[in-house]
């Protein structure tokens, strides 16, 4: 199987100078360790369901962080990150939907 193509990772964040980038990169950071994990060959949906929530629980934490920078995970944050995170999943053939993937997430 082919890697999954990162620079797909939260278009619609990096294209709206409303978010950070260098924030948006730490997003994205969390999200790829997801992706190394699947790229492993993990299939196991309750170890891949751990690593996205503690993911997620990592997300959560930037809150403050991109508060600081007069920004928030709000709606536009909310669905790049969904549909990045369901472009992931459907990559690789896993069977979580994206409600299920971000249920521990506080935005």
């Amino acid at each position: 199987m082919k890697p999954f193509d990162k620079s797909t990772m939260l278009l619609e964040m990096y294209h709206d100078s409303y978010f950070p980038n260098l924030l948006v990169d730490r997003v994205k950071a969390e999200m790829e360790q997801v992706v190394e994990l699947l790229e492993s060959g993990e299939r196991s949906e309750e170890k891949i369901q751990t690593a996205l929530d503690k993911m997620t629980v990592r997300i959560n934490a930037l809150e403050k962080a991109f508060e600081a920078e007069d920004s928030e995970l709000e709606t536009v944050a909310r669905d790049s990150i969904a549909v990045t995170i369901r472009d992931i999943l459907g990559w690789f053939g896993i069977d979580i939907d994206a409600e299920t993937a971000l249920r521990e997430r506080d935005w």
